[in-house]
């Protein structure tokens, strides 16, 4: 199948992650100048980044004419009742899982017309939830080609973790998003569920 490799590396934190007025400004921009070209856009279901996803996105000039919008989805029946997540997925999964976050993109794509759909879920700290440490993250990206999800183990403060994950859900989107320009092929459905912590 062409397009983006199914051998994506997994994502390890082992330091603590660049700000994001940073990263992932740097990949905002490059990624809105992506879609741009291609007349996409996009939209993001956020939970524990809580709106920095779009935050970076808006931060850039003309952002507009690709940025669909987000939802802050913080609760689990925000979740479901909004988003779409069934509520048997959430019952056998949880919120911190990766058929969360791709049902959360998919949600968000479809609710708000947008080309791609990103989603974040995880653990920001300080304590842990659902049994899952801190640092503990799902980022994905659904578009009509196809789904990606990656797992990551963030180290670092509340406030890294948030920001390492806007950088690393844009990071995924802008890998997806080139591929697809240079292939034009199919994004393949891939997971990496076993990203070991640094």
């Amino acid at each position: 199948m062409a397009g983006v490799p199914s051998a994506l590396p997994p994502v390890t934190a082992g330091s603590a992650p660049e700000p994001a007025e940073g990263a992932a400004a740097g990949t905002a921009s490059w990624v809105l100048d992506l879609l741009g070209a291609r007349g996409q856009t996009v939209a993001a279901a956020e939970s524990l980044t809580g709106g920095l996803v779009c935050a970076a996105l808006t931060e850039v000039p003309g952002s507009s004419a690709v940025v669909r919008g987000g939802v802050v989805s913080y609760a689990v029946g925000v979740k479901h009742d909004v988003l779409g997540v069934p509520e048997d997925l959430l019952a056998a999964h949880g919120a911190v899982s990766a058929p969360c976050a791709l049902a959360m993109a998919a949600g968000v794509r479809e609710l708000l017309g947008a080309d791609w759909g990103l989603a974040t879920t995880g653990v920001a700290g300080p304590d842990p939830s659902e049994g899952h440490p801190v640092g503990t993250v799902h980022v994905a990206v659904v578009g009509e080609h196809g789904q990606l999800h990656r797992a990551l183990h963030l180290q670092g403060s509340r406030r890294q973790v948030r920001d390492g994950t806007v950088t690393q859900v844009l990071e995924l989107l802008e890998h997806v998003v080139r591929q697809l320009s240079v292939a034009a092929g199919t994004v393949e459905t891939w997971s990496s569920e076993n990203a070991e912590e640094g």
